[in-house]
């Protein structure tokens, strides 16, 4: 169901790459290549268990939890919403 000025599916079509935009950014932040043996923010010694856990891990778990909370904060922007859908 369209509401003013939209086509029909259009809300659906904004859940969609709002979803797909989620997904991208998830995959992107996915630890690649060789644990590092050093965290990269403050320099601690990162656990053997973390870096076999997680391949490719280049952050203690403190520094990861502060990047994480940070990137959640602008998270909450829908930067794809039409106008005329903020306005209601």
């Amino acid at each position: 169901m369209a509401g003013g000025w939209s086509r029909d599916g259009a809300e659906h079509e904004q859940m969609d790459a709002t979803v797909n935009d989620a997904l991208e950014r998830a995959r992107r932040a996915m630890p690649k290549g060789e644990s590092a043996e050093l965290c990269d923010e403050c320099g601690n010694a990162i656990p053997q268990a973390r870096r076999l856990a997680v391949p490719g891990v280049q952050h203690c778990v403190g520094c990861q939890s502060e990047l994480e909370q940070a990137a959640r904060a602008t998270e909450l922007f829908n930067r794809r919403g039409s106008k005329d859908s903020q306005l209601r």
